[in-house]
């Protein structure tokens, strides 16, 4: 099978050859602080509780993913502004548990990897570099040409350029391509991928939550499950949010190897925006069946402070890692 098509042509590139052309750079400081000006305004009334980042999470980092976006490097090329992004695979041991450790392929280091975010019609590029041991490829959902898809093989030592306009707006992701797609993904080749509105959202205090499993026994069947990467790491460590707030979640499943879960909030109903390709809610529940790779947006506010927890309604899936617990606190 040839090699993935970089900007139009059957071409891989070094990493020396990207560092010349100054594409290895990040930058991400500054495209943040340019994306915070332009919704200042918008964000001005949203408050966010402090949240402690431990130093020892080291390749999953769930407190610090929860409302971490990376808007990537703005770069401007003949007359046209381009949102760029890096992304290289690599090699990781992750510790589930007191006594389970894992290998697994990481995405910039980390698992999940990095939410990405951009704005509809913008012009995206993606510099993936592959050093994780095996062919690997990227494939973002969403409107691109074929030659754009990433479903051919990035080799081992090899690196190629993704680039298309973002469309339609909306909750994405992307992921390796490469057979058997199930394990890549299962070993940690995924992330979501947020494509806003042309008009913004409303402001909120936007979290991102992946559900994700880990099949350690290579049985084709999960043995633990996970919000952003950790089992169980919600429930010792609870997410603050303030009383009567807005909040709006960015929920995607990626467990493999089970076919559905069901989202499930305590003591709350939310406002469901499906794949996040609405300004409109389609309903309100407390529940919502999600399948491998489907995403939402969930809206909902609390009344009353305390601790309520969330997970999938599926016990198995729950109990052993994918649960977690707000605390909402007054502000």
């Amino acid at each position: 099978m040839p090699n993935n098509l970089a900007l139009g042509k059957e071409q891989l590139w070094s990493r020396r050859q990207l560092l010349k052309l100054g594409l290895c750079g990040t930058g991400l400081a500054g495209a943040a602080a340019l994306w915070q000006m332009a919704n200042v305004k918008s964000q001005s009334i949203v408050k966010v509780p402090p949240t402690e980042i431990a130093a020892s999470e080291g390749v999953t980092q769930p407190m610090k993913m929860l409302r971490n976006f990376d808007y990537g490097t703005l770069k401007h090329e003949n007359g046209r502004t381009i949102r760029e992004f890096s992304l290289t695979a690599g090699t990781s041991v992750i510790q589930l548990n007191s006594a389970v450790s894992y290998n697994i392929w990481d995405l910039n280091g980390h698992i999940p990897g990095p939410t990405l975010r951009v704005k509809q019609g913008e012009r995206v590029r993606i510099l993936f570099l592959n050093k994780a041991g095996h062919s690997h490829s990227l494939h973002f959902h969403g409107i691109h040409s074929s030659d754009m898809d990433g479903i051919r093989p990035v080799s081992n030592g090899s690196a190629t350029i993704y680039e298309f306009d973002a469309e339609p707006y909306g909750v994405h992701l992307y992921h390796c391509h490469i057979e058997p797609v199930t394990r890549h993904i299962a070993k940690g080749l995924y992330g979501m991928f947020i494509i806003d509105p042309p008009n913004p959202r409303p402001p909120a205090d936007e979290i991102v939550l992946v559900m994700a499993g880990y099949d350690v026994n290579d049985d084709s069947r999960n043995e633990y499950y996970a919000f952003n990467g950790l089992p169980h790491h919600y429930m010792d460590n609870p997410i603050r949010i303030y009383k009567d707030q807005l909040i709006r979640l960015y929920v995607l499943n990626i467990i493999e190897y089970d076919p559905a879960v069901t989202f499930h909030l305590h003591a709350n109903f939310f406002d469901v925006y499906r794949t996040g390709m609405t300004m409109t809610p389609s309903e309100k529940t407390d529940v919502i069946t999600m399948g491998v790779a489907e995403r939402h947006i969930l809206e909902f506010a609390f009344r009353y402070p305390g601790k309520y927890m969330f997970h999938p309604h599926q016990d198995a899936i729950a109990e052993n890692g994918c649960m977690g617990v707000f605390e909402v606190i007054n502000s």
